[in-house]
C-alpha cells in the first residue's frame, strides 16, 4: 500500500474476548468511528443477546450498521461487504478512522478481500443446516433449495445431504446461487491499508467468561426481550435466525426447558461458536495477536493504538 493510503483498523476475535470495550477506547483515542462486523448485531431488534454496544456507548461516538437490518431480512457476506464499504468510505471522507469490531470472519473477509470465484464457506451456518437435515430430513431442505435455487435443486438428488446443504449454505451466506458463483468474476475488497488485531484469550478462561456473560444476559433482560418479540408476532422470524441465546429463551418461554438448561445449552453453543471463530482467525496470517486475558480494556486499547501507529509509520 502506498504512503498516504486510506487506513482501516479491525479488532477481531472470538466471542467474549472483550472486543467491544477495547474498540470503544481505541476509537475514542484515534478519532475513529465504530463499524459493526458481527452478523447478529446487525439486527436492530436484538440487543441483550448479541452483546451489542449499549445505547449509551453508541451515543458517545458514532456507530454504524448495528441497526442495519430488521428481523425477516437476510444477512449475507456480500450484502454486508457492500454496506460496510460504503460506510467506511464515508468515514474516511470525513477524515476519521473506521474501526471495525466483531467476530464474523466470513463477513470481514468479504470486506477486506472481496468475494472470490470460490463460493463462501460458513462453518456455523453449515452446522445449523446439518442439524436441520438430521431433524427434518434432507428432502425438506431440498424443497427449500428448490424455492431459492431451482437450478441447483434440479441437478441434485433430494437425498444428497452433502450437496443440498452446501448449496443452501452458499445461498444463505452470500445471497447468491451456486450457479451465479460458478459464472461470477471476483469482486475487490475495500481498498485500504488494514491493521487487523485479534484479541486472544486461553480457551479455559474464555469458557468461564462465556458462562459469566450467559448468566448476565439471562439476568439482564434476554428473556424479556425475546418475550416481547414473540408477543409482537416476530417469533418465527427470530427462530429462523437460529441465534444463540434467543433459541434457548424461546424454548424456556414455551416451558420446554428450565432456566438452568437454557443457560447450559447457550454456553455449549457459544463455546462451539468461539472454537470456530478461533480456527477462522488462526488462518488469517495478516492479523496480529494480542493477549487479552489479563490486562484491562484501557491497557489493551493503548496496545492496539501503538500497533496501529507502528503499522501506519511503516506505510
Amino acid at each position: 500500500m502506498t504512503a498516504g493510503a486510506a487506513r482501516v483498523l479491525a479488532i477481531v476475535g472470538a466471542t467474549a474476548t472483550g472486543k467491544t470495550a477495547v474498540a470503544e477506547a481505541a476509537a475514542e483515542a484515534l478519532g475513529g468511528e465504530i463499524v459493526c462486523a458481527d452478523s447478529r448485531q446487525l439486527y436492530r431488534e436484538l440487543e441483550v443477546g448479541t452483546g451489542k454496544p449499549t445505547r449509551e456507548e453508541r451515543a458517545a461516538i458514532p456507530h454504524h450498521l448495528f441497526d442495519a437490518l430488521e428481523l425477516g431480512e437476510r444477512s449475507t457476506a456480500g450484502g454486508y461487504a457492500a454496506a460496510a464499504a460504503s460506510v467506511c468510505g464515508d468515514i474516511l471522507a470525513r477524515g476519521r478512522l473506521p474501526v471495525l469490531v466483531g467476530g464474523s470472519g466470513l463477513y470481514l473477509a468479504a470486506l477486506t478481500d472481496g468475494l472470490s470465484e470460490e463460493p463462501p464457506h460458513d462453518p456455523e451456518l453449515r452446522a445449523r443446516l446439518e442439524a436441520e437435515a438430521a431433524r427434518l430430513g434432507v428432502p425438506a431442505l431440498h424443497a427449500r433449495l428448490q424455492s431459492v435455487d431451482p437450478d441447483s435443486a434440479a441437478r441434485l438428488h433430494p437425498g444428497d445431504r452433502q450437496r443440498v446443504t452446501r448449496a443452501l449454505e452458499v445461498y444463505q451466506a452470500s445471497g447468491r446461487t451456486l450457479t451465479w458463483w460458478h459464472r461470477a468474476r471476483p469482486t475487490r475488497g475495500l481498498a485500504a491499508a488494514w491493521t487487523t488485531i485479534e484479541l486472544v484469550v486461553p480457551a479455559a478462561l474464555l469458557d468461564e467468561r462465556i458462562a459469566t456473560r450467559t448468566r448476565a444476559m439471562f439476568d439482564g433482560g434476554l428473556i424479556e426481550e425475546t418475550a416481547a418479540l414473540v408477543q409482537a408476532g416476530r417469533g418465527e422470524e427470530l427462530a429462523k435466525l437460529r441465534a444463540v441465546g434467543y433459541d434457548e429463551a424461546i424454548e424456556l418461554l414455551a416451558g420446554r426447558i428450565d432456566r438452568a438448561e437454557a443457560e447450559r445449552r447457550t454456553n455449549l453453543r457459544t463455546r462451539r461458536l468461539a472454537k470456530r471463530q478461533r480456527t477462522w482467525f488462526r488462518g488469517r496470517p495478516h492479523a496480529a495477536r494480542l493477549d487479552a486475558h489479563e490486562a484491562p480494556a484501557a491497557t489493551l486499547a493503548r496496545q492496539v493504538c501503538a500497533a496501529y501507529a507502528g503499522a501506519s509509520a511503516g506505510g
